[in-house]
Order: C-alpha cells, then structure tokens, then sequence
C-alpha cells in the first residue's frame, strides 16, 4: 500500500515520533510512506529512513488555509495513495474538503486518529469523520462515542501508541561515549539517581506539580537530582520563565535543572530512577509512560486517563491520586531506595498492547477495514 500520514508539523512530541517510527515500520514491511507536513526538526530522520516528505502548510488554525484546499487536492490525487491518515483537525478539515465529497472508488480511504481529548465542538467532529477513527486508548475511545453520539461504534478501533522495542527495551544501554558527554555537561547529575519529568513545556502537563514533589523529597532527605526535559514553543517562553522563577525562589537551583529539547531521551530514560508523569488533565495517552517502562524504569503517574491505562497494565506501583503529590514523593523515595524496582527489566513484556509492532499490525488491520469499506 502507499499509505500518506498528514499532521501539521514534524518538529517534535509524541505524536510526531509516533509519525515518524510508524513511516520506518511501513517501509521495512514493502509499503510506501508519505508524509505531508510543515516541517521540522524530525523531516530529516524520515527522509534518512527511507519516507518522503511533502512541505506543506497544513498547521496554521486559521480560515486563510481554507486557500490551501485546491492545491491539497492535488497533491494527493497526484500521490494516489491508498489511505490518507490524518493526525490532527486542520489537516483533517483541510483533507476532508479537498477529497472527502468525492465518490469513494475515486478517492483514497480517509483514517482519523485522535490523538487528544479535544474540545467539543463541531472544529473537533471532523476527527470522527473518517471512514474509519483511531482511538489512542480506551479513555480517548470512551470520549469520541460519548462527545459525538452519531459516529458508529463499530468504525472506532482502539490501537494503543507502542514503542520501539530495537530502541526501547530492558537491555538498552547508553555508549560510553555519551555518558560520558552527558555528565561532563550536567555534572550535577554524577554519582545522584536522578529523576526526570518528560514533557513539552505548557501549563497543563504538571511541572509545577513536579516542582512540589521535589521540595517534599528534599523534605524527606532524600539524595537525588531532577531533571525538567522538553522545549518550549516561542508562546510558552513565558511559562518557562515563570517555572525557571518558580525554583529560584525556592533556592532548588541545585536540585533542578532544565536541559530543553533532547533527542536522546531514551538514553536519559535508561540513566533515571523514575520518571513522572503529572498531567494536570487527563492525558490521551502518555507516550513517555511507555518508553520509560519498556526500558524498565519505574514511572510515577496520578491515576487519571492514558497513562492510568498503561501503568495499571504494567506497573500498578507507580500510580498516585490525582494531585496527591505527597503519595508521588513517596513512590518515588520507595524508587529510589529500592533498587530492584529498577532492575525489573522490559515491563513492556507484562503488557503486549505497548509495542510499535502491535500498534502497527492494528493500524494496518483498520487500513484493510477502510479500504474494504
């Protein structure tokens, strides 16, 4: 099959490595990938696995891309491809007016994946029109029948995110080499378990929360070093400030450290004790719950949506009430302490729904759905 992905960017986040990762298995199994987007940091790492890349503005929320929908059209008549799947609601719009209306035996099959718990309006519908909808876990499923009563239940599938096992897995080990780059530019980090908290930076993925849960483990003497990982848009730079503010003032300038964007998270994930997950909303799913377990590094989660789903499958240990940041200070000191919770190798293998494998047989299992639709 010649499958087309459609997202507004390729720079970074889950659902753009998921892009990513999903182009490379496509190919190793003899199909064509093409990808349309923006662009980003991630474009040159699909091209290198062998995908094609269409530049393309499909990003912008605004009613000017509506000019974008002729030229989309033809672009994708000219791929000819099997599937469009679409990954997000303006390139779903965008897709759904420049080939939707056509007959269907002249046009591709359309495949939606909601990768968020949306708002409810008709912008957010369009993600249930396709001739087949991806949910991302169970809690994304409950939420499209719920929200949009007129989509079909038999038309949702759900096909959790999974990892790549060749890169996450309990036998992963960093070089020497960048270990040894790695602590000569976080010396902070030496000879300390360190704690980490994945995540872009935005006001509702916890990282004041995480700010708190540090002050309570430094309350309950424990010796460690936090590490806030993820970037922040040009729009957020000022909740970054607010954040990097937020631990002066609490003199934590020598227990927290921002490193930004990283590419090399799996290798971070493999040198951490535990990693968190503090989502002030429910979260879709949680990709960096997964890449930690699979690497068999405890993760500590609240017990809210997606990552509630993945850690209930393979490390109920790690789950804390929502908000309850004492009870996540204490797991993670239990972590800490206990250091075969870290040696409990691959805790992918306890649950087989988290793997890049199966999430793509599924996915190619509602491509053969739609194409006999």
């Amino acid at each position: 099959m010649h499958i087309v992905q459609v997202l507004p960017e390729l720079d970074s986040g889950g659902v753009e490595r998921g892009t990513v990762e999903f182009s490379r298995y496509l190919i190793d199994q003899g199909h064509q990938s093409t990808v349309i987007s923006h662009g980003g940091r991630l474009v040159e790492k699909l091209v290198q696995e062998g995908g094609e890349h269409i530049l393309f503005p499909v990003h912008q929320k605004s009613l000017l891309s509506l000019r974008f929908v002729k030229p989309l059209k033809k672009i994708i008549l000219n791929l000819n491809p099997d599937i469009v799947h679409v990954r997000s609601r303006l390139p779903a719009w965008l897709v759904w007016l420049a080939i939707g209306r056509l007959p269907k035996n002249k046009r591709p099959a359309i495949v939606t994946t909601f990768h968020g718990l949306y708002s409810i309006n008709r912008y957010s519908e369009i993600m249930a029109c396709g001739d087949r909808v991806i949910a991302i876990s169970q809690c994304v499923y409950d939420y499209i029948i719920d929200s949009y009563p007129k989509t079909k239940k038999d038309k949702v599938s759900i096909v959790h995110r999974g990892v790549d096992e060749s890169i996450f897995n309990g036998g992963y080990k960093p070089t020497n080499e960048w270990r040894e780059c790695f602590f000569e530019q976080y010396p902070q980090c030496k000879e300390k378990p360190i704690v980490i908290m994945p995540g872009r930076i935005t006001s509702w993925k916890g990282h004041e929360d995480f700010i708190d849960v540090v002050v309570r483990l430094k309350n309950k003497g424990a010796t460690f070093h936090a590490l806030i990982i993820g970037g922040a848009d040009s729009n957020k730079q000022h909740y970054l400030n607010k954040l990097k503010q937020q631990v002066e003032t609490l003199d934590l300038q020598n227990d927290i450290t921002f490193v930004g964007h990283r590419s090399d998270i799996h290798n971070i994930y493999s040198l951490s004790s535990a990693v968190c997950n503090l989502s002030n909303r429910p979260e879709p799913f949680g990709r960096t719950v997964i890449e930690a377990l699979a690497l068999g590094v405890p993760v500590v989660a609240y017990n809210n949506g997606g990552p509630a789903e993945s850690l209930k499958a393979c490390f109920p240990e790690g789950l804390a009430p929502y908000k309850d940041n004492e009870k996540v200070a204490d797991i993670i000191l239990t972590c800490l302490k206990n250091e075969s919770l870290r040696d409990k190798s691959n805790r992918i293998n306890l649950s087989k729904e988290f793997t890049l494998d199966i999430q793509a047989n599924k996915t190619l299992a509602v491509y053969q759905q739609a194409l006999s639709d």
